[in-house]
């Protein structure tokens, strides 16, 4: 089943994130992972692109064992701002050779001193959304930033990016990691002022370390509420605290969003099965 089927015919739609290992990491360590997430009875299981430019990853692999044998709806992520026409072409013909019905098509981060090359058509999003509509029956994702993209200079001009989006063919949005949930409201009512019609699942990242969401909020820009900085400032050096007090944290935002409605929720595991169970535990 597609995920926009999955999204018309559920609500909430609970998903989860993984991502494949690093060139020459143990490949069995992501399955064991799956095989504790599926348990959980996820809608469908995301798996990341891996790092930027790089060719050699087993995401469509991961993704087809995901949705052929545990019989669960993968999506795998699709970047291109390192891809060439050639490259698109075979990663869409192995995703309908493996029976694969669902891509998040994603930009994907710029590799440090990238050059465009002029033969590659495909510089964002929206290039890689139109390239999959028009080549195959496929249930297309795109990303979504409740507090704006990095790169983008106004609120306005993000909010119309993502309208072209839609337009092109997107079926549903996952949002970027965040820990206010105002924010995530605000940004549903810009999306009904601008007439942007589309399902959103809400991005959730629980935090794991002080260090890991240092580095987060430099990549994307993520806010962070008072009551999360005295979470890092009380347990900065208590792990285990600082994790079960992130996990209550996330399951009250997961909470939180599920009473007001909202069409999904997608946890970024950071392929940590345990903490998945843990939120889901809590509201379950």
């Amino acid at each position: 089943m597609s995920i926009k089927k999955i999204f018309q015919q559920k609500k909430p739609v609970i998903s989860f994130e993984i991502f494949p290992p690093k060139k020459d990491a143990d490949v069995a360590t992501v399955y064991k992972s799956i095989d504790q997430l599926v348990s959980l009875k996820p809608d469908f299981i995301s798996v990341t692109y891996g790092a930027a430019g790089s060719k050699d990853n087993k995401t469509i692999e991961i993704a087809s064992f995901i949705k052929n044998y545990y019989q669960i709806e993968s999506l795998p992520h699709m970047t291109c701002i390192t891809a060439d026409k050639n490259r698109i072409s075979e990663n869409i013909y192995q995703l309908k050779k493996n029976h694969i019905d669902n891509v998040l098509a994603l930009r994907g981060d710029i590799p440090k001193d990238f050059i465009a090359q002029k033969h590659n058509p495909y510089h964002h999003a929206i290039d890689l959304i139109r390239e999959f509509r028009k080549k195959g029956d496929f249930s297309i994702g795109a990303a979504a930033y409740p507090e704006g993209h990095m790169e983008c200079e106004s609120e306005e001009k993000d909010l119309q990016y993502l309208r072209e989006k839609v337009d092109a063919g997107v079926d549903f949005l996952i949002t970027q990691l965040f820990f206010d949930n105002d924010s995530f409201y605000r940004f549903l009512d810009q999306m009904e002022k601008k007439q942007i019609d589309c399902k959103v699942s809400a991005g959730i990242m629980p935090i794991l370390s002080k260090s890991q969401i240092e580095k987060m909020i430099f990549m994307c820009g993520a806010s962070l509420p008072a009551k999360v900085v005295k979470l890092l400032t009380k347990y900065e050096y208590q792990p285990e605290e600082l994790r079960k007090h992130a996990i209550e944290y996330a399951a009250w935002q997961v909470e939180d969003l599920l009473s007001h409605g909202a069409d999904g929720v997608h946890i970024y595991t950071m392929n940590h099965p345990e903490v998945a169970k843990g939120i889901l535990n809590r509201i379950r």
